[in-house]
């Protein structure tokens, strides 16, 4: 039961970082509409900018997709799922304070985002039961015993 339960908790992940990468451009617009640099890192962005030579939200953009795709995958195989659920516990917290920002907003918007914010708090809450899980002893196998 608890391998059917991670793998189709792992499907939203795996789901939503393969729409980020097939969609780049997309990704990368709402980034930018969401997400404001601190000038005091700006230094590494535009070395990170002239490094790839893209903007630093299309990096952004496909290091969000590969994140939630490697991650969700990685869990739904339970190869590191321990560690991979923190890894999203951190994504998710960082995407919820940027995207959700619901406490900035009025009106609908705002009861929207606090929906989308109390969803991403409950798969926090799922991703710290898997990192909580803990590897399980195989049960010793049944042998011949000494007669």
């Amino acid at each position: 039961m608890l391998t059917i339960g991670r793998i189709l908790f792992a499907v939203l992940f795996i789901a939503s970082g393969a729409t980020k990468l097939l969609d780049i451009p997309a990704t990368a617009q709402a980034i930018t509409a969401k997400v404001a640099m601190p000038s005091v890192l700006t230094t590494y962005t535009s070395q990170l900018e002239a490094a790839a030579e893209m903007p630093i939200a299309q990096i952004l953009a496909i290091a969000a997709g590969g994140v939630e795709l490697v991650c969700g995958l990685l869990i739904a195989l339970n190869l590191g799922a321990r560690f991979f659920a923190i890894i999203l516990v951190l994504f998710v917290s960082v995407a919820t304070f940027y995207f959700h920002n619901f406490w900035d907003l009025a009106g609908d918007e705002r009861t929207n985002n606090m929906i989308h914010a109390l969803k991403n708090l409950s798969l926090i809450g799922a991703l710290l039961m898997i990192a909580g899980q803990g590897r399980r002893q195989k049960e010793a196998e049944g042998g011949y015993s000494d007669v």
